[in-house]
């Protein structure tokens, strides 16, 4: 028989029964699209019957313009691509970007009861596959709404490195004056175990019920279907490859929690509200800052590639740490790591963070710390993550002079830096 790509098609076999989309066959197996999401290959031999279910649907229903509602707030969605809005690419049975930004509303009609949606697409990338100038991109999209009117923005977005575009956009907007909600979803719209929906309309209740103002992620807070929690852009991490509630607040508590069933906000930690005038300032496009993580059996020559870069991340070994010290005959590279520290670190700043993600760097407490003080690395006493001081470094390195932005880089811009390690903020 005939298939299309598309179709819902059930397939037997001497012992099972498969019912799903059909992708592709090739001269052994049919492969389906399962309703959980998950792709099988049936092989040919095996089966006993194919039956077509349904055709698949050339043409989707128009999406209806609704008419402004006058009591309701102006939220921009802006889209940019990303699993949460993910289709079925039926060649190869993958999820792809292919949601417009008006297939966005049609898919969650409910986001018209909180607030007249204003959707536009600003790129369709995913996230993995971002630089600095998508990052200006959204930002300049982001102003431009705000001035146009709108009482919030949503920047729909990938996963895989949304924590990165946040603190990036939480660098760049001094002085947002509304709330700038960054979401995504772990699993694309079309399985049943999504979590676009919650994520987006829990976006839109905080945007309409909280009156915060600054750059928020908004993410599931556990398994369910119920709360999102509200995170600082400049505070959050990835911590999980597909759970729904992949994004913690790190050494930090969320900002709130939101039920949008109930259409309510819990405000568990207030953050300072701009007074000044709004800002825009953009990222050079051309600025390298590398990452390097330290390891055992590491080699000098691991650093001497970033020989071209503006800037560096170190990523060290506890309170930060770098294999610096010969301890024997067999570490003798260790002093040969030190030297390119040095050489490295007087042509650019060189940030050292922590992998252990949670507390903060201190390079005081050991010998081996103080010689890297003294070397001249930064960030001692810091408690960002690794990805927020490369986009912090990035950023100032963009906006001034390198001198410059090593003042300012150990000193509190957007709420990255805490004054003090709360225990409660440890897996939370």
């Amino acid at each position: 028989m005939s298939l299309k790509q598309g179709d819902a098609i059930s397939v037997k076999t001497d012992s099972l029964l498969h019912e799903g989309v059909f992708v592709k066959e090739d001269n052994k197996f049919i492969f389906l699209k399962l309703k959980s999401g998950y792709n099988i290959g049936v092989n040919k031999q095996s089966i006993s019957e194919i039956k077509t279910l349904a055709e698949k649907k050339d043409k989707e229903a128009s999406v209806k313009v609704a008419k402004p509602d006058k009591k309701l707030p102006l939220v921009s969605l802006l889209h940019t691509g990303g699993t949460i809005a993910s289709k079925v690419d039926y060649s190869t049975g993958a999820v792809v970007a292919k949601f417009t930004p008006e297939e966005i509303i049609q898919t969650f009609p409910e986001l018209l009861e909180l607030a007249n949606i204003k959707s536009q697409l600003i790129s369709n990338i995913m996230s993995e596959n971002m630089r600095f100038h998508h990052y200006n991109l959204i930002a300049r999209a982001v102003e431009k709404e705000i001035k146009a009117g709108a009482q919030g923005v949503i920047v729909t977005h990938g996963t895989d490195t949304l924590h990165y575009t946040a603190a990036a956009l939480s660098f760049m907007l001094k002085n947002v004056p509304v709330p700038v909600m960054l979401i995504g979803s772990q699993r694309s719209s079309d399985r049943p175990s999504t979590d676009s929906a919650v994520n987006l309309l829990s976006a839109v209740t905080f945007i309409t019920h909280a009156g915060m103002k600054g750059v928020f992620i908004c993410m599931h807070e556990n398994l369910d279907d119920e709360t999102c929690l509200v995170i600082e852009g400049v505070n959050a991490r990835k911590m999980h490859s597909s759970r729904r509630d992949a994004f913690r607040p790190i050494n930090k508590t969320p900002i709130a929690k939101v039920d949008y069933k109930k259409k309510q906000v819990k405000i568990m930690r207030e953050v300072p509200q701009p007074e000044d005038e709004f800002k825009v300032k953009l990222f050079d496009e051309k600025i390298k800052v590398g990452i390097v993580k330290m390891h055992p059996q590491m080699y000098a020559s691991e650093l001497a590639g970033y020989e071209q870069f503006n800037g560096l991340i170190i990523e060290g070994t506890g309170l930060g740490h770098a294999s610096i010290i010969k301890g024997d005959d067999e570490s003798e590279e260790n002093d040969l790591i030190k030297s390119e520290i040095r050489r490295l670190a007087g042509k650019m700043p060189i940030v050292m963070t922590t992998q252990t993600i949670y507390g903060r760097v201190n390079m005081n407490v050991y010998s081996p710390g103080r010689d890297l003080l003294e070397i001249g690395l930064l960030g001692n006493y810091c408690d960002m993550t690794p990805e927020t001081a490369f986009i912090k470094l990035a950023w100032l390195l963009s906006t001034n002079s390198g001198q410059k932005a090593s003042e300012l880089f150990g000193k509190n811009l957007r709420g990255e830096l805490s004054e003090r390690s709360e225990k409660e903020t440890f897996l939370i």
